[in-house]
């Protein structure tokens, strides 16, 4: 038996089918509620069940804390209805004209841009323009079904091809493969099939707020896609761009976040490190990453942030900021990277 579900405020309605959750079918039918990793390891499509029974499946520990469920929130994307509901949730705008579809698409090139991350370029098909926002992702199709996802690096104007960012994930059933200690198996031409583009974490350009952009690790990718879309586009919003690793090799495009200095009008680079060896001969900020905004930036009330990263890091900031430093919930935007790890966790 299908159940009807009402989104509040806007007064959206479709129908989720026996098993599936209020996430697939608000998508399903067209409806983009706000969403990341699809699989209860990260926190962004949280939202209020106003009105209706639900069953919340297995997530994450610390993606939905006890007093937010008390008050009837869940996790859209493991959250399966039992009766009609009525659900508060913000609907997506800027999503008109992009089409989720699945693929084939051509290993362009490999490029190392560090010991543990490569830059994969794909082709994507000729024959149909991809249209995609920027900071959104695609999910890679292996052989046996499982599905990896990866942020888009590129930015939407750069037609033909689209450029991840991967980091070796040591036992990964594509990271290995793409890593292969001696001989890699993934190789420039090989055909691969993906679904795109995925998520509701993009550039918001309906409004002239100063920007934080915030990432840890390969984070960094999506970033870099809104950052050269805002050049793209001649924005003249001010930008500060905060990274942080644990060594500064990490940091492995901080020459390429530096040089976007000469391109923005009022644009300012932080590289932050929180583990540094004394080989490294680090001399610029430490610590955790979003510490770095909170002491540049005590006042975010004004702001938006986008963040991605290590799932740790996007809810320490999404926390400190919102009860710290006064930003609006609705002005912040997330990516939570979750790994195969991660998501055995919240099983």
């Amino acid at each position: 038996m299908s159940h009807r579900i009402t989104v509040l405020p806007s007064n959206h309605q479709f129908y989720a089918a026996p098993g599936e959750s209020i996430l697939d079918a608000a998508l399903n039918a067209g409806v983009t509620l706000p969403y990341s990793c699809k699989n209860g390891a990260c926190s962004s499509c949280k939202g209020r069940v106003v009105d209706g029974e639900f069953e919340q499946l297995p997530h994450q520990p610390g993606t939905l804390h006890p007093e937010d469920a008390a008050q009837g929130y869940a996790l859209f994307c493991c959250a399966v209805p039992q009766s009609d509901l009525t659900v508060e949730a913000r609907v997506v705008q800027g999503m008109d004209g992009i089409e989720i579809r699945k693929m084939p698409v051509r290993v362009q090139a490999l490029e190392r841009l560090g010991e543990d991350v490569m830059l994969v370029r794909l082709q994507m098909p000729a024959n149909q323009r991809f249209v995609f926002n920027a900071g959104q992702y695609l999910e890679l199709i292996l052989k046996d079904g499982r599905r990896r996802s990866y942020s888009m690096a590129s930015a939407p104007h750069v037609e033909g091809t689209v450029e991840l960012h991967i980091r070796h994930m040591p036992g990964g059933a594509f990271t290995d493969r793409l890593f292969g200690a001696a001989e890699p198996s993934v190789k420039a031409r090989e055909i691969l099939r993906c679904e795109a583009p995925l998520g509701s974490f993009f550039l918001r350009e309906d409004t002239e707020r100063p920007i934080v952009l915030l990432a840890s690790g390969t984070g960094f990718a999506p970033i870099k896609a809104m950052v050269e879309h805002m050049i793209h586009k001649g924005m003249r919003r001010t930008v500060r761009l905060y990274w942080g690793g644990r060594r500064p090799r990490d940091l492995y495009l901080g020459e390429l976040a530096q040089s976007w200095a000469g391109d923005l009008p009022d644009y300012h680079y932080v590289p932050v490190v929180s583990d540094a060896q004394a080989e490294d001969a680090w001399t610029g900020r430490t610590g955790f990453v979003h510490h770095a905004v909170m002491q540049d930036i005590p006042d975010l009330s004004e702001h938006e942030v986008y963040a991605c990263g290590a799932p740790a890091m996007v809810e320490a900031a999404r926390r400190d900021f919102t009860e710290r430093c006064g930003l609006p919930t609705e002005a912040f935007f997330a990516d939570a990277f979750t790994s195969e790890a991660d998501l055995a966790a919240a099983r």
